[in-house]
């Protein structure tokens, strides 16, 4: 059976998409704003882990709607919420299981238990989250055991997390990104794997 991973090319995708390849058949799925995006950094990432990528195009004028909804709001935490909400709904529409990096003591993204139960019941998928119970000391761990990774400020990584491609549409509209996401946001991306 397939299971369709959201996929960023960071450590906790890549992780969550290992344990999940255990019983499932995994496509990694990575959702861009711009279908003119190139991701070659998160296609490496894939083919470390072995699995094979899909890239979503996430609906036309998606990007302004949640950098609006970020200016306005004054932080990115709702919108960066919507976003996973779509990216999972889409994947659930395609997909028996559908599958994320989401761990224990995250707060964003993180779809609440009624919005899981909405959209399983809706679309008859499960929604799969191996890493809900993982903090993040022992999603480190596990990760160094098992990747290469590349630690950065978020920009600074290529990787394929939400939040560059809505701090781009901020500043497209004049504003500064900076005022409105936490500072020092660190970004992970896999760039080989570690031999036993």
């Amino acid at each position: 059976m397939k299971a369709g991973v959201l996929y960023s090319g960071g450590k906790d995708s890549s992780l969550a998409a290992v344990m999940l390849g255990t019983y499932y058949e995994v496509e990694l799925n990575t959702f861009v704003f711009d279908r003119t995006r190139l991701i070659p950094s998160i296609e490496h990432a894939a083919q470390v882990l072995g699995f094979p990528l899909i890239k979503r195009v996430f609906p036309p004028g998606m990007a302004d709607e949640m950098a609006e909804m970020v200016i306005a709001d004054g932080y990115p935490n709702d919108a960066i919420n919507r976003i996973h909400q779509t990216a999972i709904e889409t994947l659930a529409g395609e997909y028996t299981v559908v599958g994320d990096g989401t761990r224990f003591d995250d707060r964003v993204p993180m779809l609440a238990r009624s919005q899981v139960q909405s959209i399983c019941g809706r679309t008859g998928s499960s929604y799969v989250r191996p890493l809900l119970g993982y903090m993040r000391s022992e999603i480190d761990r596990l990760a160094d055991r098992y990747f290469l990774v590349e630690y950065g400020e978020t920009g600074t990584i290529p990787n394929g997390d939400y939040e560059s491609e809505i701090r781009a549409a901020i500043c497209a509209r004049g504003a500064d990104p900076a005022a409105l996401f936490p500072p020092h946001h660190e970004q992970s991306l896999v760039v080989g794997k570690k031999t036993k």
